[in-house]
């Protein structure tokens, strides 16, 4: 009889110099156990799991919820810092590092919760609305690529990765692109998974704005997703008002975060594999199976968001307590190479074999067809508009996010010829 783990003492892991190189690493972990305990940067205990097909079965797994009004029960007994644990009891409402209010969206629910919330959304992420963007999508990257002809260095991040994720975002949505630039600070705090005072902060403020555009879009609906979800009606349901402002905050956040990386690693990942890049130049149609490999070989997702087990869990050679937290690190399974021959190589004729940048299961990722359309187009015209682009320093010295989740560039300073 296989009896559950006691858990190690938790590893130190997500430190800054993890960040800007966390394959070797996670290749160790992988190769050590089916799942490892580790502290958060908030100093939460979780398992992490690294392994691909463990990591593709636990995404579909009943057995780990993602039901935060009960995870959130679970999480004083998972610090392992006493002092963690004390201040986390301390906090309240919106100043908690997981306030409530922005957790009840389909990412943090379980069936049928789940069922209703994601097929309320999931009609304004159809194939046919998705692929109708691209004219839109095209004109406002060329816009933006017009802008910076005739400059000698420019920092891609804030000049395009950023501006065309977010102002896609904004036309769905109905967001006033006027509010960018605190949105874009609040929403790298909350991804950061730390535990600090302007964390909270962001928390508060994220709350409140989300209040006030949901009011304005009750008193003056207008075309856009947002409004579409304050008077939705889908078989008799609609959003309670309880549940509006975590799901504006869910597709805020998840709509933009990950493709601003997914562009930010992908042409980094273009200016240091030259080859690759003239294949491209040669020949567009490489273009679909280029972001495929972006997505497997530096995607931008480091870790599925936060899971909980119900019962004793199996991974490999570990069983994962009930109770207790599991990170599965999509990083890791990307690199599996019991799953991909010659992992760490990026190769455009690697064979498309179901990765899970997007997660996979009931939770996959609902924005994945934007959010690969979005990274073909601007990734494509901005090396055809500027052929003689590179990096403007060495790529060791550009400096990756401190965030539990994201897998990003905090600047990408590049010369356009």
């Amino acid at each position: 009889m296989t009896h559950p783990a006691t858990p190690a003492a938790p590893l130190d892991l997500f430190t800054p110099a993890f960040h800007q190189d966390p394959y070797a690493v996670l290749a160790e972990l992988r190769e050590a156990a089916g799942a490892v305990p580790v502290l958060t940067p908030n100093g939460l205990r979780t398992w992490l799991v690294t392994r691909y097909e463990d990591a593709r079965a636990l995404l579909a797994d009943p057995r780990l919820s993602k039901d935060m009004r009960v995870g959130f029960q679970l999480v004083p007994k998972n610090f392992a810092d006493p002092a963690a644990r004390e201040a986390f009891l301390r906090e309240a409402g919106e100043r908690s590092q997981f306030p409530q209010e922005l957790s009840a969206h389909m990412l943090d629910s379980d069936p049928p919760d789940h069922t209703r919330l994601r097929r309320l959304v999931g009609r304004a992420f159809t194939a046919r609305r998705v692929e109708s963007l691209r004219p839109r999508i095209t004109a406002l990257v060329d816009e933006l690529l017009d802008g910076l002809a005739g400059q000698d260095r420019v920092e891609l991040m804030e000049a395009l990765a950023f501006p065309v994720p977010f102002t896609v975002i904004c036309w769905l949505l109905g967001v006033p692109p006027d509010d960018r630039a605190e949105f874009r600070r609040w929403s790298n705090l909350l991804v950061s998974g730390a535990g600090t005072e302007e964390v909270r902060d962001a928390n508060v403020a994220m709350i409140g704005y989300l209040r006030a555009l949901i009011a304005a879009k009750r008193a003056a609906p207008a075309d856009d997703l947002l409004s579409d979800l304050v008077h939705a009606e889908e078989e008799g349901e609609r959003l309670a008002a309880e549940e509006l402002v975590p799901m504006a905050f869910l597709l805020l956040v998840a709509g933009h975060e990950t493709t601003v990386n997914l562009i930010g690693n992908g042409t980094l990942t273009l200016l240091t594999h030259p080859a690759a890049r003239a294949r491209l130049a040669a020949d567009a149609s490489l273009w679909p199976a280029a972001v495929e490999e972006f997505l497997r070989h530096d995607g931008p997702v480091s870790n599925a968001t936060w899971r909980f087990t119900t019962e004793p869990v199996k991974v490999g050679d570990v069983l994962i307590p009930e109770g207790e937290f599991v990170t599965i690190s999509l990083a890791a399974a990307g690199r599996d190479p019991a799953r991909h021959q010659d992992p760490d190589r990026f190769d455009l004729d690697r064979p498309n074999t179901a990765g899970l940048a997007f997660g996979h299961g009931i939770h996959h990722c609902l924005g994945a067809p934007l959010a690969r359309l979005e990274g073909q187009i601007v990734i494509g015209r901005l090396f055809e508009r500027f052929p003689g682009l590179r990096l403007a320093g060495e790529p060791g010295e550009l400096r990756h996010r401190q965030s539990l989740m994201m897998r990003g560039l905090e600047e990408l300073p590049v010369h356009l010829a």
